[in-house]
């Protein structure tokens, strides 16, 4: 019997569900998610927690978790009702993503205030451009149409900046910023970096991670407004920084050497570049990294 109280308990959808509801704060959001449904037999919670099944099982397509909700698994995975895929289609076009985006803030302050990132002495956030959903024909607004070489349409599809949460034990995604036609994933990613800042607060994160096309002044004069430091990739989008850094650090041995695993990696640090004429910075400090793998020899 001792030893039986000593074993931890194994985990299953009911006791996920609690540790969803209690531990990371989303009782209401499970009860209500923000349902804009006109009409609708089943009940919000019901398609909520099968979409969250859907996506661990990886059966994430309606019509999988609709084979799921309607077999004898139901009960096991804490799914009050049977539905079919159109249920879910009506559901999801309908609900306020208002409410999810807060609530995914909710379980990430709980995160962090249960101690979860004490370890990590940065905590960051990373943007990049994703895309999902392409089809033939164009089904809303932010339908972005793609073509072959001969710039015929193929088809259209949709085109998201990702923001996550970085520098911690898990990359966790938080949000995205949808961009139709005549908009850029560079105007977006401005949206959504305000939009997160603005529900985490001001002190959860301490710098973003960006791709070398978010390196301009605008973008970076946003994120010290936010309180953030900006670690972004100079590429040649910057070409007078870019040759100037390389032309001094060529002349110069490495600041830094170290192993990570068999690759010898070199580093150049120096934080005292002339800034270019748009952006209001009394510098730049810009690192160089180099690596060499035994491999490669």
């Amino acid at each position: 019997m001792a030893e039986a109280k000593g074993l931890v308990k194994e985990p299953t959808p009911r006791r996920l569900r609690k540790y969803v509801a209690q531990c990371l704060g989303l009782k209401a959001y499970l009860r209500c998610p923000g349902d804009g449904r006109s009409q609708g037999r089943t009940a919000a919670t019901a398609l909520l927690w099968a979409l969250f099944m859907g996506v661990l099982l990886r059966r994430a397509a309606f019509a999988g978790i609709e084979a799921l909700v309607c077999s004898r698994a139901r009960r096991a995975l804490a799914v009050s009702q049977s539905f079919g895929d159109d249920a879910l289609g009506y559901f999801t076009e309908r609900l306020d993503p208002a409410v999810t985006r807060q609530a995914a803030v909710t379980a990430l302050r709980h995160t962090k205030r249960h101690k979860a990132f004490d370890h990590c002495p940065f905590i960051g956030l990373a943007l990049d451009g994703t895309g999902a959903g392409r089809s033939r024909q164009k089904g809303c607004n932010l339908g972005r149409p793609y073509c072959n070489q001969k710039r015929a349409i193929l088809g259209y599809h949709h085109q998201l900046v990702l923001l996550s949460v970085v520098g911690t034990a898990l990359t966790l995604p938080l949000d995205v910023e949808p961009y139709g036609p005549g908009d850029s994933e560079y105007r977006a990613g401005r949206r959504l970096l305000r939009r997160v800042v603005g529900n985490l607060g001001r002190r959860f994160a301490d710098y973003v991670v960006v791709d070398g096309d978010y390196a301009t002044a605008p973008f970076l004069h946003d994120a010290g407004h936010l309180g953030l430091s900006v670690v972004a990739r100079l590429k040649s989008n910057l070409p007078e920084l870019f040759a100037a850094a390389k032309k001094r650090f060529c002349r110069q041995p490495p600041h830094q050497v170290f192993r990570h695993g068999k690759d010898r990696v070199e580093i150049w640090d120096a934080d005292d570049f002339d800034p270019w004429e748009t952006l209001r910075w009394p510098t730049v400090r810009v690192v160089f990294t180099a690596s060499t793998s035994p491999t490669a020899r």
